[in-house]
This record gives structure tokens, sequence and C-alpha cells, in this order.
């Protein structure tokens, strides 16, 4: 078994065993959406289908704020679209764009102020041939990098292959134990991060709020 087997049957037990991490608390989401988003790397997003869980390890995010933040949903003010960007905090809040993809986001700040975390790529952990499935690929090579990336390396693809979508998922608490969409911690550490600014967006462009696990190979393009 070589150093990557290795790794990656040791992440993959870790993640499928809910006994082995814990639910984020509502306090950790409770805060300014640029601290969440550092503390989110390294955590855990998690679905559950019937017995299966398919998990990812967070890698690289993005931070949206209120009325100072052109480029946010909540930026307008509060509509029917975008009012759980307003809290309570730890809920998804989940849209579609260019008509092709589903984004997932995460909640922040007390219940009335808009805030939220884009998450945009997740490392691969467990549940990879159901998730290969809901990409449309035949046959992935878990231990290639190459192949894993495919997989979870933008917001759209790990919405695909994590079955993520505003009619189901929108509003959905993620810190809930009978949730089956949660964001969970088993103690890794993510070490080092970058900080850059946001990408594919064209309003407050310059602002630096996209968090990425500093060599991480799963990270978008």
């Amino acid at each position: 078994m070589t150093g990557l087997q290795k790794r990656r049957r040791g992440l993959r037990i870790a993640a499928a065993t809910e006994k082995q991490s814990r639910l984020l608390d509502r306090e950790f989401f409770n805060r300014d959406p640029r601290l969440v988003s550092r503390d989110l790397l390294g955590k855990l997003i998690v679905r559950k289908t019937g017995r299966k869980l398919l998990a990812g390890r967070i890698v690289e995010v993005e931070a949206y704020l209120g009325a100072d933040d052109a480029a946010a949903h909540a930026a307008a003010g509060r509509t029917p679209r975008n009012t759980v960007l307003f809290g309570p905090p730890g809920h998804a809040y989940v849209y579609f764009i260019y008509g092709v993809h589903y984004c997932l986001n995460i909640s922040c700040l007390p219940d009335g102020q808009a805030g939220c975390v884009l998450i945009r790529a997740l490392e691969p952990l467990t549940g990879i041939p159901e998730m290969a499935r809901a990409r449309g690929f035949e046959a992935l090579d878990p231990d290639s990098v190459r192949d894993m990336r495919k997989l979870l390396s933008g917001p759209g693809k790990l919405c695909e292959a994590l079955n993520i979508n505003r009619p189901n998922d929108n509003g959905k608490d993620m810190l809930s134990p009978r949730s089956d969409l949660q964001v969970r911690d088993d103690g890794f550490e993510a070490g080092e991060f970058l900080t850059t600014p946001r990408i594919g967006i064209t309003k407050s462009a310059e602002m630096p709020l996209r968090y990425l696990v500093s060599g991480n190979a799963f990270v978008s393009k």
C-alpha cells in the first residue's frame, strides 16, 4: 500500500465514523464571516444518503459580508431569495448560478445580520464512488490526485457530487443531528492558509476574502 493509499484509507475511515467527529456549534458561526472562513478550513462537509456518508474536507472558502460588500447577495437588503443570509447562523444558503450550477454557503453572524461563507472546494474523503456517479464519471482512480480533483474542486462540482440543490437544501440547519447535510469537526488541523481576492466576481473584486489551505492539491483553479 502506497503512502497516498494509507493516508486516504485513514481519512475515509475517520470521515465515515460519526463518533470520531462532532457537529460544529452555533457560536462557531455567530461571528464575522472572515473569522469563520479561516476556522472552517480543515472541517468536514457531510451528506447523509440512507446509510451512506459522503464527506469532504474543506480546503477553500470565500467570505461574503453584508451591505458593505457589493458582491454579496445581501448587499441590496433582505429579499425572499436571500432571507437565509440574515440568520440564524449555521444554515445552508443555496443558490443557482449561470443557469447551471448550485453553490453552497453557510450563514454567519447573529440573527438579523447578513453574512455567509461560500464553500468553494473540498478534498474527497469517503463516498467517492457515489460522488463520481453523481458527477457522471464512470470510473475514477481513488489514489490519483488528478482524478480526485475532478470531484469537488469547485463550488458547482461539490454541489453536484453531494446532490446539494436549492429546492431540497436551502435553509437547512447544518448543525442539527437530524440534518442530512452537516458541517463537522474531526480534530484535523488544516495548517497554513493563504488569503487572495475572490474568484469570478466583478464587484468588490479586490477584497481579500478567499481563504485556502496552502499547498493543497484540491483547491479550485
